[in-house]
């Protein structure tokens, strides 16, 4: 079994965007620069903010911050996303999710200009991604994409089965695996919460990507021995041990997972931090076409 090291992978993607930003800078072009907006002080929400602006700090991109409160109306957000995509200054902004109940986030989402739209949430991205054509790639579906190529796995006519239909990560990487490209050419099988038999699914999966938003749900006989399994969950269970009485751990039972995985994606360090390098390139490539 090998651990697919999303973290030291990360790592290596921002170096080689911050040798990029420097080469840019030398020849006389702008550095980039990344907005987001935060509304609320939803800790996991601001402890994401803060992790991407680290990254900024590190591959040498300009970053701002636009903080809301939690009572902000919907109408002054939308003056605030409309303020980032009149502004020259920014390549391109992501508005944090989520948002309060009284804002409606497809609203919010569609407001950003899609070449500023570096989450690649935006209708006209998503429509980009089932045509094949170019466009900003959701940051998570993307950075998974990037740890198979890195890994050097074999993706070309292999079962691939995702748990999850999300418009952020299920549905967008049902369309990369299945795309001509490598990595890609999978047969994709998408499941969800309505799915039957979906254990005797996940143990005919020679790839299988867990995004169902539930703590250890894939269990050690629902995966096929020598499979590689990514886990893209974010769960936060009761731990006593820990000094904020909880830790986090992802929609795959790992301990018990791993010994007949292939592959497999820890959490923490698998998957998150791909999702960061991965809005990091967007920015570069947005800036780029600026």
């Amino acid at each position: 079994m090998q651990i697919i090291d999303g973290k030291a992978t990360s790592l290596v993607i921002q170096q080689e965007i911050k040798e990029l930003v420097e080469q840019r800078i030398a020849q006389g072009q702008k550095r980039p620069h990344l907005a987001a907006i935060i509304v609320g002080d939803n800790p996991a929400s601001r402890a994401y903010v803060g992790h991407k602006i680290k990254a900024c700090e590190r591959v040498g991109f300009q970053s701002t911050l636009v903080e809301c409160s939690d009572n902000i109306q919907e109408s002054e957000l939308l003056a605030e996303v409309e303020a980032l995509n009149q502004d020259d200054a920014i390549d391109g902004f992501i508005v944090q999710l989520p948002l309060p109940d009284h804002i409606d986030e497809q609203k919010v989402l569609e407001a950003v200009t899609p070449t500023k739209d570096v989450d690649g949430f935006h209708p006209v991205n998503a429509g980009r991604l089932s045509l094949g054509l170019p466009g900003f790639q959701p940051a998570t579906p993307a950075g998974i994409i990037e740890l198979l190529k890195r890994y050097g796995i074999e993706t070309s006519g292999k079962h691939a089965v995702i748990i999850g239909r999300s418009a952020i990560v299920g549905t967008p990487m049902t369309l990369l695996l299945s795309r001509n490209a490598q990595p890609g050419n999978c047969t994709v099988t998408m499941c969800h919460s309505r799915t039957q038999n979906l254990a005797e699914i996940t143990r005919s999966a020679d790839i299988l990507v867990a995004a169902i938003g539930r703590a250890h749900f894939v269990t050690k006989d629902m995966v096929k021995p020598g499979a590689i399994v990514i886990d893209v969950g974010i769960n936060r269970i009761p731990d006593p041990s820990k000094k904020s009485g909880a830790r986090l751990t992802g929609d795959v039972d790992y301990d018990a997972v791993a010994e007949v995985a292939g592959h497999i994606t820890p959490v923490p360090g698998g998957v998150g931090p791909m999702t960061i390098a991965m809005l990091l390139r967007n920015t570069l490539d947005a800036s780029a076409s600026s």
